[in-house]
């Protein structure tokens, strides 16, 4: 009698003919390459998976982050961007003082802006609705990517609206699609522990289902490397892979490197180098139903992204200007990056850049 024993290597070549195939891969399957060491052949499944998807085709657009106000009632243990009412530093900006900012720094290539804050309950949900509203009215042709989940959540919460209502107000006043922010790890375990103050698991992923059926074609990301495990991880994609089943509502999946509190943190308190490309790569086998992956330059830093574009990622973010939440948590990458660089960094990973508007549409092709 002869027992099959089913060895790493023979489990690998397994998980390789499912991706060769276009079949699934299971918790099990996600599990076990995360405990793999094998980094080349995860990375060179999740490039074939990325090619057949995308060709050499690595998109980015040119964006600009902005942050009406970081007051915010929730005191997740990771945020170190919020502040108190009152607290030194902490602003709360009308859309005129937004609309100045954004003089300031405007280019007529910017296609998005992309709006985050904190959840302030000092002001009325009106209030969010009259911001977007201001720089619609002021740059019509700029896409207005605004609020998180958990920021709609919040608004419902505050103006006693249903998640349908909230987005139907903002949607109004220019609304053109969510942010992916506000997942952390889709687990209660998780956001009980690291005090996720906020939106739960079953609200972050309500709130996208309601802007799909709406029509929004959405964003989503997980905050990966603190004290989840890979298995929480996974578990996190088959949920956002599950309601991508339902709605095909997500455009593109973004792992998010956890950075430390202080800029000043060793790099023992960072992922690594190499947790960083096999949480993209792995990203890019689960997540089957998504057409894009996201590298995200701010948290890894260029380098890591351009070697990225060989390992799942198709998607290198934007220019962004001024980026502050990432680099108020100890992010040590640059706050923003040039059209320019971003395309030496693409093509310098044998791939094709190509500027895109928020909806993936191309733009222009850099051959």
């Amino acid at each position: 009698m002869s027992i099959a024993i089913s060895t790493p290597d023979k489990r690998m070549q397994e998980i390789a003919e499912k991706v060769r195939h276009n079949q699934r891969l299971t918790l099990e399957d996600g599990i076990f390459l995360y405990q793999s060491d094998d980094l080349l052949s995860i990375g060179q499944m999740a490039n074939e998976a990325n090619l057949r998807k995308n060709g050499k085709k690595v998109y980015f657009i040119e964006n600009m982050s902005l942050y009406f106000t970081n007051i915010c009632e929730a005191h997740c243990a990771f945020c170190n961007f919020r502040k108190d009412e009152g607290e030194e530093g902490a602003y709360t900006l009308s859309g005129q003082q937004m609309i100045e900012y954004v003089e300031q720094h405007f280019h007529p290539g910017v296609r998005e802006f992309h709006i985050v804050g904190g959840h302030n309950p000092h002001v009325p949900f009106q209030y969010y609705v009259d911001s977007l509203k201001a720089l619609k009215e002021r740059f019509p042709e700029v896409t207005l990517k605004a609020y998180t989940a958990a920021e709609i959540d919040f608004f419902s919460r505050i103006s006693g609206l249903t998640y349908k209502e909230v987005l139907q107000e903002l949607i109004k006043a220019g609304l053109g699609t969510l942010t992916g922010g506000g997942a952390e790890i889709l687990s209660d375990q998780y956001r009980q522990k690291m005090r996720v103050d906020k939106a739960d698991v079953s609200q972050y992923l309500e709130v996208h289902r309601t802007a799909h059926e709406l029509g929004l074609k959405t964003h989503t990301t997980m905050l990966y490397g603190s004290i989840e495990t890979h298995e929480q991880r996974i578990e996190h994609m088959i949920k956002i892979r599950e309601l991508q089943d339902d709605t095909n509502g997500f455009m593109v999946f973004i792992p998010l490197s956890m950075q430390p509190i202080s800029p000043k943190a060793g790099i023992r308190r960072r992922n690594s180098a190499y947790e960083d490309l096999k949480t993209i790569a792995i990203s890019r086998l689960m997540l089957d139903n998504f057409p894009h992956i996201k590298a995200y330059f701010i948290n890894i830093g260029t380098q890591l992204t351009q070697i990225s574009l060989t390992m799942g990622a198709n998607d290198v973010h934007g220019t962004i200007v001024k980026e502050r939440i990432s680099h108020a948590a100890g992010a040590l990458t640059p706050e923003g990056i040039t059209r320019e660089d971003l395309i030496w960094l693409v093509k310098g990973a044998g791939r094709i850049p190509v500027e895109r508007d928020t909806f993936y549409n191309e733009m222009k092709v850099y051959e």
